[in-house]
Protein backbone atom coordinates (compact mmCIF):
# COMPACT_ATOMS: atom_id res chain seq x y z
CA UNK A 1 0.00 0.00 0.00
CA UNK A 2 1.20 3.76 -0.90
CA UNK A 3 1.34 5.72 2.26
CA UNK A 4 2.13 9.21 2.32
CA UNK A 5 5.54 10.30 3.45
CA UNK A 6 4.97 13.79 3.48
CA UNK A 7 3.72 15.20 7.29
CA UNK A 8 -0.22 15.52 7.46
CA UNK A 9 -1.69 17.37 10.25
CA UNK A 10 -4.65 15.56 9.83
CA UNK A 11 -4.03 12.20 9.18
CA UNK A 12 -7.88 11.48 8.70
CA UNK A 13 -8.21 14.26 5.63
CA UNK A 14 -4.97 12.45 4.32
CA UNK A 15 -6.75 9.51 4.16
CA UNK A 16 -10.62 10.64 3.54
CA UNK A 17 -10.42 9.69 0.27
CA UNK A 18 -9.81 5.92 0.72
CA UNK A 19 -13.01 5.59 3.36
CA UNK A 20 -15.81 6.56 0.82
CA UNK A 21 -19.02 4.45 1.07
CA UNK A 22 -21.59 3.76 -1.55
CA UNK A 23 -24.26 3.11 1.09
CA UNK A 24 -26.62 6.10 0.67
CA UNK A 25 -28.74 6.76 3.40
CA UNK A 26 -32.41 5.98 3.91
CA UNK A 27 -35.16 8.05 2.48
CA UNK A 28 -36.95 10.87 4.69
CA UNK A 29 -40.12 9.32 6.43
CA UNK A 30 -43.60 11.23 4.95
CA UNK A 31 -45.06 13.14 7.05
CA UNK A 32 -48.51 11.62 8.36
CA UNK A 33 -51.74 13.37 7.66
CA UNK A 34 -52.15 14.68 10.85
CA UNK A 35 -48.98 16.28 11.02
CA UNK A 36 -49.42 18.17 7.60
CA UNK A 37 -53.18 19.49 9.14
CA UNK A 38 -51.31 20.79 11.93
CA UNK A 39 -48.89 22.31 9.45
CA UNK A 40 -51.65 23.75 7.42
CA UNK A 41 -53.17 24.84 10.39
CA UNK A 42 -50.49 26.34 12.25
CA UNK A 43 -49.87 28.40 8.53
CA UNK A 44 -53.13 29.44 8.37
CA UNK A 45 -53.57 30.71 12.21
CA UNK A 46 -49.87 32.73 11.50
CA UNK A 47 -51.79 34.11 8.12
CA UNK A 48 -54.94 35.28 9.61
CA UNK A 49 -52.94 36.59 12.69
CA UNK A 50 -50.68 38.81 10.36
CA UNK A 51 -54.44 40.12 7.90
CA UNK A 52 -55.77 40.94 11.02
CA UNK A 53 -53.14 43.16 12.78
CA UNK A 54 -53.31 44.75 9.24
CA UNK A 55 -56.89 45.23 9.39
CA UNK A 56 -57.02 46.58 12.99
CA UNK A 57 -54.04 48.42 12.03
CA UNK A 58 -55.04 50.56 9.06
CA UNK A 59 -57.27 53.22 10.96
CA UNK A 60 -54.14 54.19 12.74
CA UNK A 61 -51.77 54.21 9.86
CA UNK A 62 -54.20 56.65 7.52
CA UNK A 63 -53.72 60.17 7.18
CA UNK A 64 -57.22 62.57 8.20
CA UNK A 65 -58.71 63.05 4.70
CA UNK A 66 -60.24 66.65 6.17
CA UNK A 67 -57.88 69.13 8.78
CA UNK A 68 -59.87 68.92 12.01
CA UNK A 69 -62.20 71.81 12.92
CA UNK A 70 -60.52 74.38 14.88
CA UNK A 71 -63.72 74.42 17.55
CA UNK A 72 -63.58 73.42 21.11
CA UNK A 73 -65.59 71.46 22.30
CA UNK A 74 -66.18 73.40 25.60
CA UNK A 75 -69.22 74.68 26.24
CA UNK A 76 -69.82 78.63 25.99
CA UNK A 77 -70.12 80.70 28.93
CA UNK A 78 -67.99 78.20 30.85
Amino acid sequence: MFRRREPVPFAFIAEADRFRGNVTPPPPERASRGERAGRSLLVLTLVAGIVGALIVGMPALSTPSAPPAGQSQAAPGH
